[in-house]
C-alpha cells in the first residue's frame, strides 16, 4: 500500500487518535494527518513516525481538513478515514483493489452482505437514508450511504473535483460533483464499528439543514 495516502482529520481526537493510529501500523501506507494548531492534545497524542505528516489547517472545518489533506497528497490513491476508529481499516485492500479500474470507492454501511454499523442512531440512519434518496432521484447517484465520507479514490480523480464545503457539507458534493464529471465509482460494503472515544461532531439538525440546502443549490446549479 506505499502507493496511498490516508487523510485523517483529527479535531479534538487526542484519545481515539494514538489507538488507530497504532492500529494503522500494520499497513504499509503513508498518513496525512489534519487538524488545528491549536489542539494541542490531540497533537501530542500523535505517534511519531516517518510515515506521518501532519497538515494544520488553514481554516476551520471538516470539509475543509478533507481539501486540505487531499491537495496535500501525493500518491496514486488517497483515502478518508476517521481518526476515531469507526472506520475499519481491514477494508482498506478490498476497497484499494476495487477501485484500480475506477475513480472512487464509497464504503456503504447499507450495502447487503458485510454492510452494517454499530454507532449509527435512528436519527442519523434516517437521515442518512433519505439524503440518499434524494441523490439518487435527483442525480441519478446510485449511492446508498451519501453521508458516509470512507472514501477511497486515486489522487487525481479527488483533486479534479475541486470540493469547496468548508463543513459537512462536503460529503454530498462529492458524490454529485463526481457523477456530473462523469467519473466511475462504485459502492462496497462496510461495518462502522463503535468509536475508540469522543462525541459526533455532527449536529444532526443543524447539519442536515445545511445538507439539505446543498443539494438542492447544486440541483439548481446543474
Amino acid at each position: 500500500m506505499k502507493n496511498l495516502t490516508l487523510i485523517i482529520p483529527a479535531k479534538n481526537e487526542g484519545d481515539s487518535l494514538p489507538i488507530f493510529l497504532h492500529e494503522l501500523k500494520n499497513y504499509n501506507c503513508k498518513i496525512i494527518i489534519v487538524l488545528s494548531e491549536n489542539d494541542s492534545d490531540t497533537i501530542n497524542s500523535i505517534i511519531k513516525s516517518d510515515n506521518i505528516q501532519i497538515v494544520f489547517q488553514k481554516k476551520n472545518g471538516y470539509g475543509n481538513a478533507l481539501i486540505e489533506g487531499i491537495n496535500t497528497s501525493n500518491t496514486e490513491y488517497s483515502c478518508i478515514i476517521n481518526a476515531d476508529g469507526s472506520m475499519n481499516p481491514n477494508e482498506l485492500n478490498k476497497m484499494l483493489i476495487n477501485c484500480l479500474d475506477k475513480d472512487l470507492v464509497f464504503a456503504s454501511r447499507y450495502e447487503r452482505l458485510g454492510g452494517g454499523s454499530e454507532d449509527d442512531t435512528i436519527i442519523t440512519f434516517i437521515g442518512n437514508k433519505i439524503f440518499s434518496f434524494l441523490g439518487n432521484l435527483l442525480f441519478s447517484l446510485n449511492i446508498s450511504d451519501i453521508l458516509y465520507t470512507y472514501v477511497l479514490g486515486k489522487t487525481e480523480s479527488f483533486k479534479k473535483l475541486k470540493l469547496k464545503n468548508k463543513d459537512f457539507r462536503l460529503c454530498v458534493e462529492l458524490p454529485i460533483k463526481a457523477k456530473r464529471m462523469n467519473l466511475k465509482y462504485i459502492c462496497l460494503p462496510s461495518y462502522e464499528r463503535l468509536r475508540l472515544a469522543g462525541k459526533k461532531k455532527v449536529n444532526a439538525i443543524k447539519d442536515g439543514f445545511l445538507i439539505l440546502i446543498e443539494i438542492l443549490c447544486l440541483l439548481i446549479k446543474k
